[in-house]
């Protein structure tokens, strides 16, 4: 209910209107300051930003609404890289990346609180099997961890083809040079072949990886996706390689192969692991992310849990998770 256009107010009716804290300061109460929305306007025109205030630039004005939609970006872990139990042995494949998906228009209601989950990167390990990402989701959007990396194995068996998730695993030599893991439609690419001992690289949200050699390098990790707040996220693993040559990193957090023990995934980025060599553990992939944004117009969630970081910049309220929570508006 808007304030009245005339009439007595005071500090307690304003606070009714817009929130905020006891004892009550009209010092709170400037526009774009948390409680106020930029832009707010009334009988004698629009509340200030700065400067002089007092209750008189309040009369006619209202609370903002909570927004209609949503703009999302909802990154899942990523896969390990591949690790290895036999010494001089071929390189293992790069993890793929965390399934990045992103979109606006997403329909959100008042009062109903919105989950928010955020996936852990695939633990790396000495495992025949590198593990795969842990999905992350908003409301109903969710995003598929990436695929681990292929491994070499004293056992033998059929470990050496990466492992599919939003983004595919890097293939490794096992047998026979092996395929990449399949990435998830809408969300990743595939991993790169393995050649006879230089690994394929993770796949990732912008580019699928590359494919290993025969006595040159390994591939690198696929690419990542600029996001809306121009960061990139979502690069696959870089292929691990026997002596020299090891594939890189894609850009959005992938980390690197070795000759030795590969580098993990940067955190929050969904970013594949570096596929490893020589009975060197896998690396592990980087955690996934859920941001999401809104015009500043609109007013401030209600509540939120999962401690999200909250930015009004450029126009925009923007919230984003490093930790599962949720939202209410």
């Amino acid at each position: 209910m808007a304030i009245p256009s005339s009439g007595a107010i005071s500090l307690t009716t304003i606070q009714t209107e817009f929130g905020g804290s006891n004892p009550i300061g009209i010092n709170e109460y400037y526009a774009g300051g948390g409680l106020v929305a930029p832009g707010t306007t009334g009988t004698y025109g629009a509340v200030p930003s700065s400067g002089q205030i007092s209750i008189q630039n309040f009369y006619g004005t209202s609370a903002a609404s909570a927004p209609p939609s949503v703009q999302y970006l909802v990154v899942a872990g990523g896969g390990a890289g591949g690790g290895q139990n036999v010494d001089n042995a071929v390189g293992s494949g790069g993890g793929g990346a965390g399934g990045y998906r992103t979109a606006s228009g997403f329909a959100v209601s008042s009062g109903t609180p919105i989950t928010v989950t955020v996936g852990a990167g695939g633990a790396g390990s000495l495992n025949t099997n590198a593990n795969d990402g842990s999905g992350s989701a908003f409301s109903s959007i969710s995003s598929t961890g990436g695929g681990g990396g292929g491994t070499k194995d004293s056992g033998g068996g059929d470990v050496g083809q990466g492992r599919s998730g939003g983004s595919g695993g890097g293939g490794s030599r096992q047998d026979g040079p092996s395929n990449g893991g399949s990435g998830t439609s809408g969300q990743g690419n595939n991993g790169g072949k393995s050649g006879d001992d230089q690994a394929g690289g993770g796949g990732g949200a912008g580019a699928v990886g590359g494919n290993g050699s025969n006595g040159g390098n390994a591939g690198n990790g696929g690419s990542g996706t600029t996001a809306f707040n121009g960061t990139t996220y979502a690069g696959g693993g870089g292929g691990g390689a026997r002596n020299s040559g090891q594939g890189s990193g894609g850009s959005g957090g992938g980390g690197s192969g070795s000759t030795n023990q590969g580098n993990n995934g940067t955190a929050n980025t969904g970013g594949g692991g570096g596929g490893s060599c020589s009975s060197n553990a896998g690396a592990s992939g980087g955690s996934g992310i859920v941001i999401i944004r809104y015009v500043d117009s609109y007013s401030a969630a209600s509540s939120t849990t999962g401690s999200p970081s909250i930015v009004v910049s450029g126009g925009y309220r923007t919230y984003t998770w490093t930790g599962s929570g949720s939202i209410t508006f």
